[in-house]
């Protein structure tokens, strides 16, 4: 089972209506978890510790991140960070300084991206500078409920200008998917993904193999979400919790 985080479990501060227990219920059986998020305005300890604060307990192993991808990648191609990121996800990056050459890294910095720091970046790529990208999103549902410019409106900029196309590092990258599944000793082919985004979610988990990948009407879905990307969803529901209704009933079969 690999969940989305944000839109999935939670909401701003706001836990999702019955996701707590839905949780508790598939812990209950048996079905090893991982959290996929590419939320990449906030540290690891600051996602663990928010989800504790709505009385939902995961350890670190449990959450995937494009940011922990990225250090792994930097230190693999012994680069070190250019970071257009938001100031909250700086300190992932610590110790992440090694290497001559450089990689610019770009997250939802949010106010962060202006016009001189996107320059910035820009130049550092036309110089040669390897180009990754934490996500690709197009929007997310900001705390104030309506939808908002993800990280993808800034990767597709800077993609434009520099005649670049990026290393993309969170989902829909099938790499991630799969590191995600790592260790579980479960093909992808008898996995499934819950999310909220029709595009990197499920798509994405489709494309990357995974045996299904669940739609949920809660977060930043909007109707006719389901039919505006390809692979559609394997099944439309609407919430966490009738998620996994539709995921035990296939268990037990």
């Amino acid at each position: 089972m690999l969940l989305d985080l944000l839109g999935v479990v939670y909401d701003g501060d706001v836990q999702i209506a019955g996701a707590a227990a839905a949780m508790e219920r598939l812990r209950g059986t048996g079905l090893p978890l991982r959290f996929v998020s590419n939320t990449t305005r906030s540290s690891r300890d600051a996602i663990i510790a928010q989800l504790a604060g709505l009385g939902i307990e995961i350890d670190d192993e449990e959450l995937q991140t494009p940011a922990r991808a990225a250090v792994e990648w930097l230190r693999k191609h012994g680069r070190r960070p250019h970071l257009l990121v938001h100031p909250d996800l700086e300190v992932e990056f610590s110790g992440a300084e090694g290497g001559s050459d450089k990689a610019v890294v770009v997250g939802d910095a949010g106010e962060a991206f202006d016009y001189a720091r996107l320059n910035r970046a820009f130049r550092e790529l036309i110089a040669g500078a390897d180009f990754l990208a934490l996500a690709t999103n197009r929007t997310f549902k900001d705390v104030d409920g309506l939808l908002s410019l993800d990280t993808g409106a800034f990767v597709a900029a800077l993609e434009f200008a520099s005649g670049r196309s990026p290393v993309v590092l969170g989902k829909p990258s099938p790499e991630f998917f799969h590191s995600a599944l790592a260790g579980l000793s479960c093909p992808p082919a008898d996995a499934v993904m819950v999310g909220d985004d029709a595009e990197s979610d499920v798509a994405g988990a489709l494309r990357a193999g995974l045996g299904a990948a669940l739609l949920v009407r809660t977060g930043k879905y909007r109707p006719g979400d389901e039919t505006r990307f390809d692979p559609a969803p394997t099944a439309v529901v609407d919430d966490l919790a009738a998620a996994t209704d539709w995921i035990i009933s296939r268990a037990a079969a």
